[in-house]
């Protein structure tokens, strides 16, 4: 109804302003750690399947018309880019296909597979292109065959494992572009906040405790001297000076009158 509307095929959108009826269940997120990976590429029956999970988990694929799109020729050894045909994105302009690094963590499976193709031979994928494939109940298996608990959305949550990894090492805005998808999107559907991210942030090093100043002490003059200070809250660094008493004047120096004697009020200049 929105591109209706902006080619002024209709007068007004009667949907504009209301709220996307799509929303992401962040409640069924699940995070696939490396070391599940490892055990489900172990249990798959071929290096097709190790190729079809590898593609989820470490390419960011969507399953299964962006597995079953890749070909033989869409490797570029020579650049390490992977090209990835994407029909749900093809009606956008400039999106029909995207380019994705060749990850370490792929290489070895999607070269598996490219290195057995026959000649002549179009798709990487030939054994599960049937739509009788039935990829979410034979993924089940081979997760139970892990040892492993299939977790919810299965394709999806390797999906979004994958982007919430690079987003941790690479610009958002470059993740999106080898994902597929926009930042509004992966933060409502993908993005997830794992146990590692609690994990490092209560072992970080706490922040230095207070610790308080020498005792400062009167000059023979009637000056005040202040000993070495060091006062440490984090990053903030207090240097304490003693000052003198001078009546109802503001404090401004640390110089008193002969006639005055030394007082605790300190004045302090803070270094961030």
């Amino acid at each position: 109804m929105t591109d209706a509307f902006e080619r002024e095929l209709i007068a007004s959108n009667p949907f504009a302003g209301m709220e996307s009826s799509t929303r992401g269940n962040r409640e069924r997120d699940f995070f696939v750690t490396h070391e599940m990976a490892t055990k489900v590429l172990d249990a798959c029956p071929d290096r097709e399947w190790r190729l079809l999970f590898a593609f989820s988990r470490y390419g960011g694929l969507r399953c299964p018309s962006e597995h079953l799109g890749v070909k033989v020729d869409d490797v570029d050894w020579e650049r390490g880019r992977l090209r990835v045909t994407s029909p749900k994105t093809e009606h956008h302009d400039g999106k029909a296909y995207r380019w994705i690094p060749i990850f370490p963590e792929l290489k070895p499976f999607l070269q598996e597979c490219w290195e057995a193709a026959e000649p002549g031979q179009e798709y990487l994928i030939t054994r599960y292109r049937s739509s009788n494939a039935n990829l979410r109940t034979q993924l089940t298996k081979i997760i139970k065959r892990a040892g492993l608990e299939p977790w919810p959305k299965l394709f999806q949550n390797l999906r979004s494992t994958r982007q919430t990894e690079l987003e941790e090492s690479h610009p958002s805005h470059v993740v999106c572009a080898w994902i597929g998808n926009s930042r509004d999107v992966a933060k409502k559907h993908y993005l997830q906040v794992t146990d590692e991210h609690f994990e490092r942030a209560a072992s970080e090093v706490e922040r230095a405790p207070f610790v308080a100043s020498e005792t400062l002490q009167p000059a023979a003059n009637g000056n005040c001297v202040t000993e070495k200070t060091a006062i440490s809250c984090g990053k903030l660094q207090c240097d304490t000076k003693m000052v003198g008493r001078t009546g109802l004047e503001p404090v401004t120096s640390c110089m008193s009158s002969k006639h005055s004697k030394p007082t605790e009020l300190t004045a302090r200049t803070f270094d961030y």
